[in-house]
């Protein structure tokens, strides 16, 4: 089964208490260009008697992270992500509201959930992927002048991946099996986040 499209990023407050995990204010983010996930696993432990190996303990999800590409966050988006509260800043007769990045801000646990479209045999399938407890850094930020052609340039957002607090411990969620189509696959994601299906 090939990858053949993502879409559909989505995020929404994590919260545990006694073992029991809930997200809220689950919301779509920005609009969706590019997912990396990379694992960090634990070396496996083996165990050797009689001169060969008997026994051997599978290496373990450790930690992950997860690059995220958009086309670009508003500063809406940005607060959300970051743990930021909103304040404003008076222009004129006009209270702006705007987003101070300064020591307050505390970027909370998120869970993330995105769209990947798949192809098997000229058939297409949707799947969800569900990151149980992520947490963003600040993001970079870059832009370059305008010239005689539109430069299309995106945002790259950096999320370390952990396992959740339930008893399963769990990093990732996917379906048993892929939907067959988009729509199905975001009513996954925000069931699961917490949102409206």
């Amino acid at each position: 089964m090939v990858t053949t499209g993502f879409s559909d990023i989505h995020v929404a407050k994590y919260a545990e208490a006694g073992g029991m995990v809930t997200y809220t204010g689950c919301r779509k983010l920005a609009r969706s260009k590019s997912m990396d996930i990379s694992v960090t696993a634990m070396d496996a432990n083996n165990f050797y008697a009689d001169d060969v190996l008997a026994e051997s303990e599978t290496a373990a999800f450790k930690e992950g992270q997860a690059k995220v590409v958009v086309d670009g966050l508003d500063g809406d988006e940005e607060a959300f992500i970051l743990g930021i509260e909103e304040s404003t800043v008076q222009v004129g007769d006009k209270s702006v509201p705007v987003i101070k990045f300064g020591k307050n801000m505390n970027p909370p646990y998120l869970g993330l959930g995105a769209v990947k479209r798949m192809m098997l045999r000229g058939v297409e399938s949707y799947r969800a992927v569900i990151l149980c407890k992520t947490r963003f850094a600040v993001p970079a930020e870059a832009a370059e002048t305008r010239e005689e052609q539109t430069s299309w340039q995106t945002q790259e957002l950096n999320a370390t991946i952990m396992r959740d607090d339930t008893a399963e411990a769990n990093w990732k969620i996917i379906p048993k099996t892929n939907f067959a189509t988009k729509d199905e696959a975001i009513a996954f994601i925000k069931a699961i986040l917490g949102g409206a299906a």
